[in-house]
């Protein structure tokens, strides 16, 4: 039986790109050819052209929509570790939170954004606090999941040696979460950008989503292709800081993944 061997570091980036640039041509051929009318989808070329031309107009949008983002994830990370560490304290509090922050996840954010607008206005602060609501969930369930995935034998220990609940919570429990604290992160981080231009799709004056919407009314589905680049830029690299913190946080899994490249 063949030992199957891990793909080296520029194999991992080259079969995306590789991937990447073929399905960029077929969609450009099959337009180009007439196959799909230029009016319903335009080529691959026209969608850069108009990432060109509207790129200060874009940039200005997008600083909007990343304040946004920002600020709800940063209160969401801060409200589902609080959270997570009464669910883990108090197993009361997690019986009366768990259902109901499966529940709340049941509900898409495309029908609470306008309750949103309506309540709270058409300003940065529905905005927020639909960032909120997104990015709260994953790092709660994956917190909690981590705290209570540490050895029971290595709590019992701790507890013979004396430690006290904050000694094994810092010591035991908050290193065994790290890895999947940064996992729900990175979800959370990709629903920032999304929660907040969902909610500019119902009403504001800046951001992406009302570029989108503008765009959208005229036709230009060029720039409406442009806009949806430049928001899975953004998830992008919201994804890769979330990676570098990790590596800073957990320095033996940068070690680990050098030794893979290897």
């Amino acid at each position: 039986m063949a030992v199957r061997t891990e793909p080296t570091r520029a194999r991992r980036i080259l079969t995306p790109l590789v991937t990447i640039l073929a399905l960029l041509a077929i969609w450009q051929a099959v337009v180009s050819v007439g196959l799909v009318p230029n009016f319903l989808l335009p080529t691959p070329v026209q969608v850069v052209q108009a990432l060109v031309e509207d790129a200060a107009l874009l940039a200005s949008h997008c600083v909007a929509t990343l304040a946004e983002a920002a600020a709800g994830l940063a209160v969401g990370v801060a409200l589902g570790f609080v959270f997570a560490v009464l669910m883990d304290r108090f197993e009361g509090f997690y019986l009366a939170f768990e259902p109901l922050m499966t529940i709340s996840q049941t509900i898409p954010t495309v029908a609470i954004a306008p309750l949103l607008v309506l309540w709270l206005g058409y300003g940065a602060l529905p905005k927020i606090v639909l960032v909120i609501i997104s990015t709260f969930f994953p790092i709660t369930v994956s917190l909690a999941s981590g705290f209570r995935s540490v050895d029971p034998d290595v709590v019992d220990l701790m507890r013979t040696m004396n430690a006290s609940r904050w000694q094994i919570f810092w010591y035991a429990k908050l290193p065994a979460a790290t890895e999947q604290f940064f996992s729900g992160l990175k979800i959370s981080a990709t629903y920032a950008i999304v929660g907040a231009v969902i909610a500019e799709w119902l009403g504001g004056n800046e951001g992406l989503g009302v570029y989108m919407t503008r765009v959208r009314k005229s036709f230009s589905y060029d720039r409406m292709f442009a806009a949806i680049i430049v928001i899975s830029a953004l998830s992008l690299a919201l994804m890769k800081l979330v990676e570098l913190a990790q590596c800073a946080c957990m320095p033996w899994k940068r070690a680990e993944r050098n030794n893979n490249d290897r």
